[in-house]
């Protein structure tokens, strides 16, 4: 494919490209920063071409990412929320040895990593540089990483054909116009929030970019500027449902929910507000949403996650397990034989998640064979949480379920049995220190004796469903 950004700017150089808090910027202006901005980074370049990114929403971070893609480098992008372990276990996976990180972000004394800030960046030599002419369709141009059940995040190869495909089935499933201003308060470092930045070179397309989520914010530019389509989870769209009930401006079309289903009560406010919502099945594998409900089906199938989009194809396997095979769908994961072996086989994706289809061809998700938890969109796995309190001394067994939360959907819980007392203050910090903060259990339960399967093994959802777990909590 010819180089998406090189493309745009010849089709429609004028056409705004970006509007955020550091002003708005047509196609041709970006170009004009991003060619800046890879004479500075070319002098740093790994031989390999793979460089870590630490960003937050800002302009500079947008700028980055155009600009790694332009000089041929692949991306690991690592979720700010986590800890310093844990971005050092990835970097090292993916054998990253330069980091740009914003100002904010820093981390220091990561061994045999080259860490260069927002400022130690534009302080960087000119060094003269040819853009990419094009983008090979399969070239793996973006890694994320996502957390594996058996406590190992996984590295997601998305190459360029992936995020291509992605934005055409958005585009069957949304449909375009000419004026289409997205608003990004997801995280560009998620598939959520980089596929709205894809989309926006393939269609020529604006992105409002706000650096983080606020309501009452959101709420005002949803009024008074003209966007015309926002990605939420559901605690967000609960959250702007709740602080404003202006009607937004005429151009506004959707609301694309990810990361959960919408509850019935949402479901009929944005209804008696004509607000509409789509809500949409999908994960870092498969490069964003490949499933979606329309509005007008949301209420008549309440639960279901809808029916594949154009480019997808979806069967159930064994165990009703869910399998996809998409053009969109990742070719595998990074430095794992054994998981790309388990994920992919005769062409289809395993993805891990059971379901079944209604009489008229709409898919309903029971849950996860690895009983992952989705608290505010993002998701955590137990297995990797246990693992992380099992160095703890104090800790002989842990047990991590979720529990219904009204703000953030679910929210972990741990069930332990202890070596030697701990508080809950001491549990808390540790977990903080090595977990994202959102995958800390928020409360922990004393417990010996769990019920368990005839082979050993936790029954996970028995804990949460009887009080007489839950008599004994750590203070």
């Amino acid at each position: 494919m010819e180089n998406w950004l090189l493309k745009r700017v010849y089709l429609s150089p004028d056409k705004l490209a970006i509007s955020c808090s550091e002003g708005d910027f047509t196609f041709k202006e970006v170009l004009s920063k991003v060619k800046l901005l890879a004479k500075k980074l070319n002098s740093i370049l790994p031989s390999n071409k793979r460089v870590g990114l630490l960003v937050n929403n800002n302009l500079m971070g947008y700028l980055l990412i155009l600009t790694l893609q332009q000089l041929g480098c692949t991306i690991v992008c690592i979720n700010k929320r986590l800890s310093k372990d844990e971005v050092k276990y990835q970097l090292e996976d993916a054998q990253v040895s330069v980091l740009l990180c914003d100002d904010n972000l820093l981390i220091k004394d990561l061994e045999n990593i080259n860490i260069y800030s927002y400022q130690e960046i534009k302080e960087l030599p000119l060094l003269d540089c040819k853009l990419v002419e094009e983008f090979p369709s399969d070239k793996v141009t973006t890694i994320m990483y996502t957390s594996g059940t058996t406590g190992n995040p996984k590295g997601v190869k998305q190459t360029f054909n992936n995020h291509f495909y992605s934005a055409v089935g958005s585009a069957l499933n949304l449909g375009l116009v000419n004026n289409d201003n997205w608003l990004c308060a997801v995280p560009l470092f998620h598939i959520s929030g980089l596929s709205i930045m894809m989309r926006s070179l393939i269609y020529g397309m604006t992105i409002t970019l706000v650096n983080k989520f606020d309501a009452k914010v959101i709420s005002n530019l949803l009024i008074n500027k003209d966007i015309t389509i926002m990605s939420v989870v559901p605690t967000m769209l609960k959250q702007l449902l709740a602080v404003s009930h202006e009607q937004y401006n005429s151009q506004f079309r959707c609301f694309l929910l990810g990361g959960g289903p919408i509850d019935k009560e949402s479901l009929q406010e944005c209804e008696r507000r004509k607000l509409s919502v789509i809500q949409s099945y999908g994960m870092t594998e498969t490069s964003s949403q490949v499933i979606a409900l329309s509005f007008k089906n949301a209420e008549r199938k309440l639960g279901s996650v809808g029916k594949p989009l154009f480019p997808v194809r979806v069967k159930l396997g064994d165990a009703n397990e869910v399998l996809l095979k998409a053009p969109n769908i990742t070719p595998g994961y990074l430095n794992n034989d054994a998981e790309n072996k388990k994920s992919f086989k005769d062409g289809w994706f395993h993805t891990g998640d059971i379901g079944f289809f209604d009489e008229d061809g709409f898919l309903y998700l029971k849950g996860r064979k690895g009983d992952m938890i989705i608290s505010g969109g993002e998701n955590i796995y137990p297995t990797e949480v246990e693992n992380c309190y099992y160095h703890l001394p104090e800790v002989k067994k842990i047990v991590v379920v979720g529990i219904k939360d009204s703000k953030w959907g679910q929210v972990p819980i741990a069930f332990v049995d202890l070596n030697s007392d701990i508080s809950l203050a001491k549990l808390l910090d540790y977990g903080r220190e090595h977990l994202a903060h959102y995958k800390v259990p928020t409360k922990f339960y004393k417990l010996s004796d769990y019920p368990v399967t005839a082979s050993g093994k936790v029954k996970r959802r028995l804990l949460i469903k009887s009080e007489k777990y839950f008599k004994n909590p750590i203070l």
